[in-house]
């Protein structure tokens, strides 16, 4: 029986993760397994990868092939670098004690990586959200300053048209007391 390691499709549309499986090669993709060794979940930034790494080493030796997408995550993974190592440790070309320690040192690099990445990403979440409320205090500033210009402008318009108003009440007052005085001029 021909066994591969492959991801299986799980999760809604546009928004996928993946088990990572070893099957048969004739069981349809999502169909029938042998085992899950593993899950990856792209939508994370970094990706999301759980994996049982000796599960995984294991099948290999057993002569399990894996898909390119799930060679790709073994070998992110360190799975096919233990393998390699173990290969030149059962030819003798190592020692047990230089195997784990060449994975040791390659694990630890693997993980400050990772958390450098990690960081550079919180870092520049933080920086982005700082930029976006300076522009929301920017947007408020001059949104508060159109809107009292156009209160003073408002206002200055009111004062005008009062101003206006009395002048013209002024003029109907004097136009009023200098219309008798015409009518008794008149008279006389």
């Amino acid at each position: 029986m021909a066994v591969k390691i492959r991801l299986s499709r799980h999760g809604k549309k546009n928004y996928a993760f993946f088990h990572i499986v070893v099957t048969d090669v004739r069981s349809p993709r999502d169909g029938r397994l042998i085992e899950q060794i593993g899950t990856y979940n792209p939508n994370t930034n970094p990706a999301t990868i759980v994996l049982n790494s000796e599960r995984a080493l294991k099948w290999l030796n057993d002569g399990a092939q894996p898909t390119t997408t799930a060679r790709r995550i073994l070998s992110y993974e360190g799975v096919l670098l233990r393998k390699h190592l173990q290969g030149g440790v059962q030819k003798g070309a190592l020692t047990q004690e230089q195997a784990d320690q060449k994975w040791n040192a390659w694990k630890a690099g693997k993980d400050s990586k990772l958390a450098a990445k990690k960081q550079n990403i919180s870092e520049a979440d933080a920086e982005a959200h700082k930029a976006a409320i300076k522009a929301e205090a920017k947007v408020n500033s001059d949104r508060a300053e159109a809107i009292a210009k156009k209160k003073a402008e408002e206002a200055a318009a009111k004062a005008a048209a009062e101003a206006e108003a009395a002048a013209e009440a002024a003029a109907a007052e004097t136009a009023e007391t200098e219309a008798p005085a015409e009518e008794a001029a008149q008279e006389a």
